[in-house]
């Protein structure tokens, strides 16, 4: 199989998005890193510049370091509208495949056939809505969009999403869980799901999806990666089931 370099730009906070993937790359994939600020304000003209030349400086170096896929691995800061212009404008100023984990999940919702989800996050009530009309801009019914309140008193917080105990979290998104969902979704790429995943997809019946794996679905499919020939460990989930590759 041909060798696949993933260029990965991540907060600068994350500490948990590469310790998941690298449990979980299949053969012959590889991935760098590097960080970029977060951008809170993409809505306005000078905001949107200003993630646009972060952006472009990070692609940059990562293309010199010889990336094939360029992956925005931040949830809040890549959901843009429409979801899939933040990734088209990085492919194009790359040159390369380029994903985002916002655009990731609406696509792995959508080839999953989800129209209903509940979504469990660490974040606080306002970013929990933005979210929220993120997800139904992009044709879902949320049922639940529910957080434990980190960053209510400021990004400052964020450091503490990677702190919280796989107990806790398993009880969060157990709460948000709701009967007439099509999928979980447990959103934030610094929150450490990945060993929870599995558990609950048993337990509930759906798939259970989060930012981390679908950003890393996206970007194996964006490289062109087969998962017949090159399989995820089954901790990632229903999502990597090799049919849902189309």
């Amino acid at each position: 199989m041909t060798a696949l370099r993933l260029g990965v730009i991540a907060p600068p906070t994350n500490t948990v998005n590469e310790k998941e993937w690298a449990r979980l790359l299949p053969a012959g994939v590889s991935m760098q890193f590097t960080r970029m600020a977060l951008h809170a304000d993409t809505d306005t003209p000078a905001g949107k510049q200003a993630l646009q030349d972060d952006l472009a400086a990070a692609m940059t170096q990562l293309r010199s370091q010889g990336a094939d896929v360029m992956v925005y691995a931040c949830t809040a800061g890549s959901m843009t509208l429409p979801h899939h212009a933040l990734p088209d404008w990085m492919a194009t100023a790359a040159g390369t495949p380029a994903v985002t984990t916002a655009a990731a999940i609406v696509d792995a919702l959508g080839l999953l056939n989800v129209r209903r989800v509940a979504v469990a996050t660490p974040y606080h009530d306002a970013l929990n809505q933005h979210e929220t009309h993120f997800l139904e801009h992009a044709g879902f019914d949320v049922l639940a969009c529910q957080g434990l309140g980190i960053g209510a008193n400021g990004p400052h917080e964020y450091v503490q999403i990677a702190r919280v105990d796989p107990a806790t979290i398993q009880a969060h998104v157990r709460s948000v869980h709701q009967d007439e969902a099509d999928a979980l979704l447990v959103s934030c790429t610094d929150f450490p799901t990945l060993d929870l995943i599995a558990a609950l997809e048993r337990e509930f019946g759906i798939p259970v999806l989060s930012s981390n794996t679908a950003t890393l679905w996206a970007a194996l499919r964006a490289g062109g990666v087969s998962l017949r020939d090159a399989p995820v460990p089954a901790l990632g989930g229903q999502l990597f089931n090799p049919g849902n590759q189309a």
